[in-house]
């Protein structure tokens, strides 16, 4: 998922009196025919998402209600905090209102949502999913079956200074954490340097946390829960990933403020030249790139896959995907209307206007894109290599208890064996994803 760091606003009245209108529109509604929907109604419907933070989504909505006048879209924006648009997506469905039609998912929720039968099983024919990235297809899939459709995906990659590497006489960004430490180390003897940390990533107590454990685990070639949901944490490539972490805290590799970290903290600590490295998503690219006084680094830095253990690191895939409600009316036109929002057309648009990662492969291969976002190519590596978050029930207790553990190793009050073997015991409690 991408976790940014904007948190919970109310949606307030605004928002109640929304769902209302909705749920009184459309007329008629799916049916259910030997357990399976039938996609039945035509109608205006609704589509539920955070807050757009860029402005497009609203051009992607009118473009489709200037064609469907008489199948309208309403816009449904709920707090920009992760955890709160679950919550208001799974109240929603517990009540069976009609209320939310089409719904964008975190892609680590899509399990959760199926198991409880909150949204529909697709039909996969109706959908390019041969022409996008594989890894990203599955983050909708949920026992052998489609149940949500990608529309955007995310990756992790490691920003690094150009400028000081290349002084440094390094030629090419580290592959493995122990290049990235004595990268680091030849960096910071540059009086350009002075005062400068070796890496950062997400670490303060949140969903960024998990996302940046997982990866250390994951690219020591250790294992957070199996495709089944089922944990693997108590084992020694586990500890090594949790090892990395808390050791880079105890020498200074990654500096204490870090534990206080979100996306956005460690975007202006790199932007304002305090990092040599940085673990971070897409969207900071564009932001790092700005000329306008922002950004210290801009033009003297890139960004690269992330480092691991033994060789190039794996990213957790975030992203957003599109899934149906099953109590929602008018199901024939959501479909067409999931269709058109999934489109590489639709994408194209989006992505030229917004930093992002698509979910097809020719968007990442188009030279007209590459040159607006030089990352594309890295992404791509970053995304086939990347491994999806914990596949479970209740995601956001599994998650909760991830940051908990975690936390406690790197702040020192556990050692990470302990942690690790602390949270192998919870985790076996939760139900799996199959």
């Amino acid at each position: 998922m991408k976790t940014r760091t904007t948190r919970a606003l109310s949606a307030g009245a605004a928002l109640a009196g929304l769902a209302s209108v909705a749920a009184c529109g459309g007329s008629g509604s799916g049916t259910v025919t030997g357990g399976k929907p039938s996609f039945e109604g035509r109608g205006p419907i609704t589509y539920v998402a955070g807050k757009d933070t860029s402005g497009v989504i609203q051009h992607v909505l009118d473009r489709w209600n200037k064609l469907h006048p008489k199948e309208k879209v309403t816009f449904i924006q709920l707090p920009t905090d992760p955890d709160a648009q679950r919550q208001q997506m799974i109240q929603n469905a517990q009540t069976k209102s009609d209320a939310y039609t089409v719904l964008s998912l975190d892609a680590v929720w899509t399990s959760e949502f199926a198991a409880h039968r909150w949204v529909d099983r697709l039909p996969e024919d109706r959908f390019p999913l041969r022409q996008m990235l594989k890894p990203i297809v599955k983050t909708g899939e949920y026992r052998d079956g489609l149940y949500a459709v990608p529309m955007s995906s995310d990756g992790g990659m490691l920003y690094y200074r150009t400028d000081l590497l290349k002084k440094a006489g390094i030629a090419r960004p580290p592959v493995t954490w122990a290049e990235m430490k004595a990268d680091c180390t030849k960096v910071k003897k540059l009086p350009e340097a002075k005062g400068m940390s070796c890496y950062a990533g997400q670490f303060q107590k949140y969903e960024g946390l998990t996302v940046n454990v997982a990866e250390a685990v994951n690219s020591a070639g250790g294992v957070v829960t199996d495709a089944k949901g089922r944990p693997h944490l108590d084992s020694p490539r586990a500890r090594k990933g949790l090892d990395f972490l808390v050791d880079s805290f105890k020498d200074g590799t990654i500096p204490k403020d870090a534990l206080t970290y979100l996306e956005e903290d460690g975007r202006r600590a790199f932007q304002s030249g305090k990092l040599v490295f940085l673990r971070n998503w897409p969207y900071m690219y564009a932001l790092a790139s700005k000329k306008d006084g922002s950004s210290k680094v801009a033009g003297k830095f890139s960004a690269a896959p992330l480092p691991g253990l033994d060789g190039p690191g794996t990213s957790s895939l975030g992203g957003h995907n599109m899934a149906l409600s099953a109590s929602a009316e008018n199901k024939a036109t959501a479909i067409d209307f999931m269709k058109f929002f999934a489109s590489q057309e639709i994408q194209r648009f989006t992505l030229s206007r917004a930093p992002g990662a698509p979910t097809y492969h020719a968007l990442y291969n188009d030279p007209k894109l590459i040159k607006q976002y030089p990352y594309l190519p890295t992404l791509k590596k970053s995304v086939l290599r990347a491994v999806p978050r914990p596949r479970v029930f209740q995601y956001g207790d599994v998650t909760a208890a991830i940051q908990q553990e975690a936390f406690a190793a790197l702040t020192g009050s556990k050692s990470s064996a302990q942690a690790l073997k602390d949270l192998q015991k919870t985790l076996q409690q939760q139900p799996a994803a199959d």
